[in-house]
């Protein structure tokens, strides 16, 4: 059996700046814990970044977009053409995730891993990188969403963008993602790994109604039908098994990154539902990934909650979110430079010749 570049190991986090800072947030001048999730969030840097003194000093922000067969079977709203044209919104400037990236100074690149339709763009953009690999998956409800070698080819276009990052001095990392449909891959992820129901796993995606959202519960169940019939069958199944099966260019593409962040040493800062798949995806094929990643929020999307669970998540904000694009997660940025400046520039007990706790 080959070996894969994906089950390498992850950097290990340096325990010694970490209990450094744990140690500097209860010499700071201020009750211990009274800035909550904010202390945990610059300790938790500390470990990552090997620096007592942590600080975000170029995030990267990467969408990853792709299309997806089964909106063959009315899942979504919105029609397949969009996504393309969401592609050239983003690279004009126009999206959520662009205003965001923008005010938050963060670099923004925009990956196509493989459209419905062509992207024919008059200007050269520099800021989208074409890698398609077909015109989208195949329908995960009657075949695999892939090939073994397209699943390689989406997980490779991850690798690639963080190293690139890295080469460029990215210190964070931020995935985003576009993909009419995708809602659906994702949530059959959630429930072959996680062995939840379609009907718990299930969301609106882009706002459907009753019947349709009834019609993807039911395509959900055939294409985890294909799997085995019982959530033992499916859970003897390999992560990247069940990703090739379930998954989406974009989706796969994602872990990937994730994957490399995770062996590099860049934190990721994950969005919501569809790319908390992929971070589910990727801590399967490599547990280690899972100490690399930081969660923005609680989308909408009912099955987020229990991904979450999964992988023992504590996000960040709560604002009731289901956009996608990696807007939640650039929300949440400006709260991590929050934990870091705080836990950095405040004065300790001592310095301010203030009296602390007896």
């Amino acid at each position: 059996m080959k070996q894969v570049w994906w089950k390498n190991d992850c950097l290990a986090i340096n325990e010694k700046f970490k209990t450094e800072a744990l140690e500097r947030q209860g010499l700071l001048t201020k009750p211990p814990g009274s800035l909550g999730q904010l202390e945990d969030l610059a300790i938790t840097l500390a470990g990552l970044y090997g620096d007592n003194r942590p600080e975000i000093k170029q995030p990267l922000i990467t969408i990853f977009a792709a299309d997806h067969g089964v909106v063959a079977q009315g899942v979504s709203a919105f029609p397949q053409a969009v996504t393309v044209e969401m592609i050239r919104n983003f690279v004009n400037g126009g999206a959520a995730i662009s205003v965001l990236a923008q005010v938050n100074q963060a670099d923004l690149k925009v990956v196509n891993c493989g459209t419905a339709f062509e992207i024919d763009f008059a200007d050269d953009y520099s800021a989208l990188i074409n890698k398609p690999i077909a015109a989208g998956t195949a329908d995960l409800s009657q075949q695999s969403a892939m090939t073994a070698e397209q699943l390689e080819q989406a997980l490779i276009i991850g690798q690639q963008v963080v190293e690139q990052g890295k080469k460029d001095g990215a210190d964070l990392f931020i995935a985003g993602e576009m993909g009419i449909g995708n809602t659906t891959p994702a949530a059959a992820l959630g429930c072959a790994y996680l062995s939840h129901s379609a009907e718990e796993m299930t969301g609106r995606g882009t706002g459907i109604d009753d019947a349709a959202w009834g019609n993807k519960v039911q395509v959900i169940q055939q294409g985890l039908a294909r799997l085995g019939t019982s959530d033992s069958e499916r859970s003897a199944l390999l992560g990247e098994e069940i990703l090739q099966q379930l998954g989406g260019f974009e989706i796969a593409a994602i872990a990937g990154a994730y994957i490399r962040c995770a062996q590099l040493g860049i934190p990721a800062l994950v969005d919501g539902f569809i790319t908390t798949a992929a971070a589910l995806a990727a801590c399967k094929m490599n547990p280690q990934v899972q100490d690399w990643l930081l969660f923005s929020h609680q989308s909408e999307e009912q099955g987020h909650k229990y991904m979450l669970q999964a992988l023992q998540a504590k996000p960040i904000l709560n604002l009731g979110l289901r956009l996608g694009e990696g807007s939640g997660a650039a929300t949440a940025l400006p709260l991590l430079r929050q934990a870091c400046a705080l836990h950095n520039g405040m004065a300790t007990f001592a310095e301010a010749s203030v009296s602390g706790s007896e």
